[in-house]
Formats: C-alpha cells, structure tokens, sequence
C-alpha cells in the first residue's frame, strides 16, 4: 500500500459554521465541497488536508449514516481518542503564527522536540492544535 497522506480529520464541533468561520479566519482555511451533502459535514481545508466538521448533536436526517456509525463507534472507546490536530509551517510562517495568536489573545505553550518547535492551542470547541516547525534556524526564546 502507497498512501498520499491525510485527506482530512473528521470532528464534532458544538456550532459547525463558527467553527469553520474560526479555522477559515484564524488559520487561512478555505471552504471546500461547498454546496454538497446538504451542507454537513462542512469541508474546510489548507493544501492538500481537510477537517470535515460535524455538528457535536448529530441529526440523522441530515447526516450520512457513516458519519453517524462513526460518532456511535468514537463515544464507545472511551477513553481513546485523537489528541491534537499537528499543522506544518516553515520557520517564517511558525514565527508569524505565534504573533498572530498572541494578537487575538489566544493562549499558546511553546515546546522544543529537539528535532521540531511546536506551539499548542485549542480551538473555540476544545480541539488541541498544534503547530510545528522542523526549520530551527533562529527559532528559541526570541519567539516565546
């Protein structure tokens, strides 16, 4: 098997439109497939990886039955779950990232991994993020 990479991450989401609206204007995602499925799950994506966001209150009228399958299967392991969204940038865009959320008020914690800097966030519905960079040139307590 040869896989391209993820397509997209599938999440529940208490108000499925300011969700998007939150990605679209505090991380620069687009809109995708819009106008399909009835309008849920909303497809909102960067490059070549999209989140699918799904209403946290699932309507079986209005959601596919896999998409429903899927929540029932989530809620019945518990404990294990995914823990954090990872987005990749460069060492300019990492750099302007912290700034940005420092501008909105959105609390971030810096973490070197050695071989990557990270900054971790949560979306307005809880979701961990992250944001990673592997270009270390230049990147350390300057950008805290």
């Amino acid at each position: 098997m040869e896989l391209e990479g993820i397509d997209h991450v599938a999440m529940s989401v208490r108000d499925v439109e300011a969700a998007a609206n939150w990605y679209i204007d505090v991380l620069g995602f687009e809109r995708r497939h819009q106008g399909m499925w009835d309008g849920i799950p909303v497809f909102i994506g960067k490059g070549t990886t999209s989140i699918a966001l799904f209403p946290a209150k699932s309507n079986p009228t209005s959601i596919s039955l896999a998409a429903v399958a899927s929540a029932k299967a989530a809620s019945a392991r518990g404990g294990v779950r995914v823990l954090h969204l990872a987005l990749r940038a460069n060492r300019e865009n990492f750099v302007s990232a912290q700034d940005e959320l420092k501008r909105r008020g959105i609390q971030f914690e810096f973490q070197d991994h050695e071989i990557s800097n990270s900054i971790y966030f949560s979306d307005p519905d809880g979701h961990k993020l992250e944001i990673t960079t592997y270009d270390l040139d230049e990147i350390g307590s300057s950008t805290r």
